[in-house]
């Protein structure tokens, strides 16, 4: 019996001097700014996976983090008191000036009228809306902003005078003057990304099946036996590779798709690479699409 008292009396020792599980990857402070720009410099870089030479002959500057929840409510209810946006049947929709383009793959005409932003009460919505007033779900505040369109994203931008990347931008500031394939070198690990090599571990340690990370989550913390990498980009960007798709600014007059560049949570490592593209109609929305922004330099 006294054996027995002894176990039990150590058995409990070791559980209140374990490090405590946290069951929601959000509970996790990643110590980054999300209110920080980073400056491009006019110049050549490398294009795509055959290296040609491109030149961007103007600066300009991008957010070293993506957009996030919390600045994402603070646009919706500032646009809401400013009547630019509505609710309609669990819609967030404001109006959209329309598109001419050549109509070669048949597609339906965007028209002057109310467009899609964003979806409320939808799985994987981490925002939500009550009593006139939209909210984020809490310690989601600093994740990206997800199931948001391109029309929602060209939104936000537009409020602050911002835009959306260029594809070429985007590509840039992703990869420097080097000729890498991913933001972080010549290759990417489950260390550095959230994407599909990482999700095991990532699980582990929260205990929960993750779809976002907080941005810049992979800056070479240690979140308890969880040792990231810092994932920086050769200009200081957090998360260009995995973790949500962005949206890209690029409106090309013979098609109405939009295009998204970085990969995400579920992709393999081969959609990480800093030229590789999805696509998607501009009301197209996902839980693991975002965007960021950039503004020009005078």
């Amino acid at each position: 019996m006294k054996k027995l008292f002894v176990l039990i009396l150590v058995s409990l020792i070791m559980i209140s001097c374990s490090p405590e599980r946290k069951t929601e990857i959000s509970h996790f402070d990643t110590g980054i700014s999300i209110n920080e720009w980073a400056r491009i410099p006019a110049g050549e870089f490398f294009k795509g996976p055959h290296c040609h030479e491109t030149m961007i002959d103007y600066d300009y500057e991008i957010m070293k983090t993506d957009v996030v929840n919390s600045q994402y409510v603070d646009f919706l209810n500032s646009a809401l008191a400013e009547n630019k946006i509505k609710i309609i049947d669990d819609r967030i929709l404001a109006y959209y000036p329309g598109e001419d383009f050549d109509n070669y793959d048949h597609e339906v005409e965007i028209t002057e009228g109310d467009v899609l932003l964003m979806p409320l009460n939808k799985n994987g919505q981490r925002i939500n809306y009550n009593n006139g007033k939209f909210t984020v779900i809490k310690n989601y505040e600093n994740h990206p902003v997800v199931m948001v369109t391109w029309f929602g994203s060209k939104a936000y931008a537009d409020y602050y005078n911002y835009r959306l990347p260029s594809e070429l931008e985007w590509e840039k500031a992703a990869r420097g003057t080097d000729k890498r394939p991913f933001p972080t070198g010549n290759e990417i690990s489950k260390y550095q990304a959230n994407f599909h090599n990482s999700h095991k571990l990532l699980s582990k340690l929260f205990n929960t099946d993750i779809i976002t990370t907080p941005v810049g989550f992979f800056n070479g913390t240690a979140y308890e036996d969880f040792q990231t990498e810092n994932s920086i980009s050769p200009f200081g960007l957090y998360d260009m590779a995995g973790n949500v798709w962005q949206w890209t600014g690029d409106n090309y007059h013979d098609t109405h798709l939009r295009y998204m560049r970085g990969g995400s949570q579920a992709n393999y490592d081969y959609n990480l690479r800093v030229w590789a593209r999805n696509n998607g109609y501009p009301d197209y929305y996902a839980i693991n699409l975002g965007f960021r922004c950039i503004r020009d330099v005078n």
